[in-house]
């Protein structure tokens, strides 16, 4: 069964995956308070004037789907995880790294935000 919300989606992983998720979770919403949280393609994600970034547990790492233009904009901080066009795995045994998580969060806010004010200038 597909989870509802985010809790319902944490709580169905072992205690300690629960704990990534949940500091993964913190990182972003604190990265983008004015986000809110969804479920989207059956994982947590978080929308800010658009979708922003989406995160889930896998068996050996977290992934962090932050779209294309957030990994080629921090590919090189990133040279220490696996990445591709729109994903990164963050292993289980390795530290979290939440600060290049909120630089990414942040980037891809004032990514949409751009997109926004683009539209709006163009409906003038």
């Amino acid at each position: 069964m597909k989870p509802t919300n985010i809790e319902e989606y944490i709580q169905s992983f072992p205690a300690e995956v629960q704990k990534l998720l949940n500091q993964v979770r913190t990182t972003i919403n604190k990265a983008a308070p004015e986000g809110l949280e969804i479920i989207s393609y059956g994982m947590p994600a978080i929308k800010c004037n658009g979708l922003l970034v989406w995160y889930a547990a896998h068996k050996s790492h977290i992934g962090f789907y932050p779209k294309a233009s957030g990994i080629e904009r921090f590919k090189d901080d990133l040279k220490a995880y696996t990445f591709a066009k729109g994903s990164i795995k963050f292993p289980y045994n390795k530290p979290l790294p939440l600060t290049l998580i909120t630089k990414i969060v942040k980037y891809r806010v004032s990514e949409n935000m751009n997109k926004v004010v683009k539209k709006k200038k163009g409906a003038m």
